[in-house]
């Protein structure tokens, strides 16, 4: 009776490790969600189609992108956050969502660095500092200069306090020790639009915006925030070049709530970098500024570690909060 009962324990024991390795193998069966933490329309939105589409056909199963803007986007991130992690809810994040914000606000209702398990990094967007036509510089080491010379007589546009645009400019000024006034708007074509007119002196403003204006003469592009050249305009340097180690890169990853099975969130990386190796998707995102960069899961969480530290700086020294 005894042998009876051990080996119907053992018969169990069996069943329950068994069950998660069957859902593992299985995953997906049913529908994906992708959560973009923004409303339609912008580069995570992008990113987050693209790799839905590809991921729907090699897995047979719907990939759907629901959009969940606001609060810069900590609503969509937080429903992530308390997600069941069984791999069917994701998440598009960003530089915001898991390096800036966890500093800029502080009533989050979720932690980004124990309730996420990134999956990959997707793409990197540099910035691109670009001045007004009748500034008198031409090059980042005169800019500098000119900065210095004329301390609280420029202001910068950003997309809003805590914005990746907003705090390349205040890295700028901590790399410098230059002073400068930050002029907030609602967007970078409004930033653009203050920029050609001459309202405002310069901007740290997105590639994808930035860079058809300074090819059409508008504006002056003078650096890029990436440590190497952008593919998408080669002829304009890094920033790095004068001030060395500067990197104010804008970047999309996928990430998964915690404790999602590890062979899902490494069949969806690997599915990812697939995605981002294909011809067709790097000439795609070059074309709008970005480079693909696909990470494994531990890169990708050592990548985000080093970004939160080096944001939580920035966002201390210049004093920015939002709540």
């Amino acid at each position: 009776m005894r042998l009876a009962a051990a080996a119907f324990a053992a018969f169990c024991l069996l069943l329950q490790t068994a069950a998660p390795s069957r859902a593992q193998d299985a995953w997906p069966s049913r529908n994906v969600t992708i959560i973009v933490p923004f409303t339609a329309g912008g580069t995570a939105d992008l990113f987050a189609r693209l790799i839905a589409s590809h991921m729907q056909i090699t897995f047979g199963q719907p990939f759907v992108v629901e959009n969940r803007g606001g609060a810069g986007g900590n609503i969509g991130a937080a429903a992530v956050a308390k997600a069941p992690n069984d791999g069917y809810t994701l998440l598009l994040g960003t530089v915001s969502t898991h390096a800036i914000n966890p500093t800029l606000y502080s009533n989050l209702t979720f932690d980004a660095a124990k309730d996420f398990q990134p999956v990959s990094l997707i793409a990197r967007l540099p910035n691109m500092l670009v001045v007004k036509n009748a500034l008198p510089v031409t090059n980042v080491a005169e800019f500098v200069a000119y900065a210095k010379a004329n301390p609280d007589k420029l202001n910068y546009g950003s997309s809003g306090v805590g914005t990746s645009i907003h705090l390349a400019a205040e890295l700028f000024k901590i790399a410098t020790g230059t002073r400068m006034t930050h002029v907030p708007y609602r967007s970078s074509n409004e930033i653009m639009q203050n920029l050609t007119g001459g309202h405002i002196d310069l901007a740290f403003d997105n590639i994808t915006l930035a860079w058809p204006q300074a090819k059409a003469g508008t504006v002056r592009a003078l650096g890029v925030t990436s440590l190497q050249r952008s593919p998408t305009a080669p002829e304009v340097p890094p920033i790095a070049d004068t001030l060395k180690g500067f990197d104010a890169t804008s970047w999309h990853g996928l990430f998964a709530p915690a404790g999602t099975p590890r062979p899902v969130v490494d069949r969806m990386a690997a599915e990812v970098k697939r995605i981002l190796d294909m011809p067709d998707t790097v000439t795609r995102l070059t074309d709008i500024g970005a480079v693909p960069s696909p990470m494994t899961p531990d890169q990708f969480t050592a990548f985000i570690a080093t970004e939160r530290a080096k944001w939580a700086e920035v966002v201390k020294a210049s004093g920015a909060t939002a709540n």
